[in-house]
């Protein structure tokens, strides 16, 4: 039951070796590792060549198409020269606990193949040298395609998935993504696949200067997140997220494609009416913050 874990790399000399370790000591070993770099100018690619002449598993690096992180990842994803059961994103500067893949494999061999299926979970913050900093928010409700019309909830680098979800990510190749996390998770969500949420941290989460993503936990968070919403960063979002569903909405099951149109219909009106009709579609996010600013985003019209 191989795995292929996908890793995309810019510059990450500093702490891909911990990383990589973390991949050897995994407990279960029955991997591939395939690394897109995106055009480093440090060591990283020569750190992952030496990695690869040590380990008895396959290791290969490859040039990613330098359009970006999001790219980076959903190109190795797509490609279908990389076949396996399994499927795993991988971050460069995190350390995954021992038993992160076979606690993931462990769900996902109960899940009937021709069901789309992604792994997630918390992660553990650490330090740029390790120091520990916390857990991630940790979600309560329940995975689903109302909360993933409006959040993200599962870092792609905690994100492993089966044959049947890649197939949706092969499907929608043509169609821009907010993020390979997000995508995976609305996709999934969207046919009626399943998600199971892990509370327990499958990996230690390196934040550091360079994180082009770091964790969503704090007041400085939200009030990036407040800021984003006032610029019309999340209806940008919305938009091109209903543009991916629209490549797989005929697979998608009546309930799903009807609370679709409530909530772009909750979109495309403004104030009252938009809030009345946000909450008529049943979607949702985690936490009643999260909740409070989506009902804002529609009062002032940028939902």
């Amino acid at each position: 039951m191989t795995v292929a874990i996908l890793m995309g790399t810019m510059n990450g000399a500093a702490y891909i070796r911990e990383q990589l370790e973390s991949i050897a000591g995994q407990t279960e070993r029955d991997w591939t590792l395939y690394v897109s770099d995106d055009g480093s100018s440090d060591a990283t690619c020569q750190i992952v060549e030496r990695f690869a002449e040590v380990v008895p598993q396959f290791v290969t690096v490859r040039m990613g198409p330098r359009r970006g992180f999001v790219e980076n990842f959903l190109g190795l994803a797509r490609d279908s020269a990389i076949e396996a059961d399994f499927f795993a994103f991988c971050d460069q500067d995190d350390v995954w606990h021992a038993d992160k893949l076979s606690r993931a494999l462990t769900w996902l061999r109960s899940i009937p193949e021709s069901i789309p299926a992604v792994y997630l979970s918390r992660t553990e913050l650490i330090g740029p040298s390790g120091e520990p900093m916390g857990q991630s928010t940790l979600f309560r409700r329940q995975p689903g395609f109302g909360n993933a019309l409006v959040q993200s909830i599962g870092g792609a680098n905690t994100m492993v998935f089966n044959r049947a979800a890649r197939s949706l990510l092969k499907v929608t190749a043509s169609r821009s993504a907010v993020s390979h996390d997000w995508c995976l998770y609305l996709l999934c969500t969207a046919v009626g696949g399943a998600v199971y949420y892990d509370p327990d941290p499958s990996i230690k989460y390196r934040q550091h200067g360079n994180n082009i993503m770091g964790s969503n936990r704090g007041v400085l968070s939200s009030l990036r997140r407040i800021k984003m919403l006032g610029a019309g960063t999340f209806s940008r979002w919305n938009e091109i997220n209903r543009h991916l569903l629209a490549g797989i909405e005929e697979q998608m099951p009546s309930p799903n494609r009807e609370m679709l149109r409530k909530f772009t219909e909750a979109r495309s009106s403004r104030g009252l009416v938009s809030l009345l009709r946000l909450n008529q579609c049943g979607v949702y996010r985690q936490t009643a913050v999260g909740n409070l600013g989506l009902g804002v985003s529609a009062l002032i019209g940028k939902l």
